[in-house]
């Protein structure tokens, strides 16, 4: 379900901020589908929480390393 680190560090900067975009979008859709029906997974909406810091925390790395 999740991306593994090593996958996320791989990634263009340009990918990966569409990408998170992207995994935002689907993260608050879910939740709001749950709020609504509760999901047969909600460990889904866990995991993609943990995705979504996952690479946030690359790219700010990247920042800070660019500087």
């Amino acid at each position: 379900m999740g991306m593994k680190i090593a996958e996320i560090k791989e990634m263009p900067t340009k990918d990966l901020l569409e990408r998170v975009s992207a995994e935002v979008a689907t993260y608050n859709q879910l939740v709001l589908n749950h709020s609504i029906s509760p999901l047969d997974n909600p460990f889904q909406i866990k995991s993609l929480r943990r995705t979504i810091a996952r690479m946030k925390s690359e790219l700010r790395e990247r920042e800070l390393n660019n500087k």
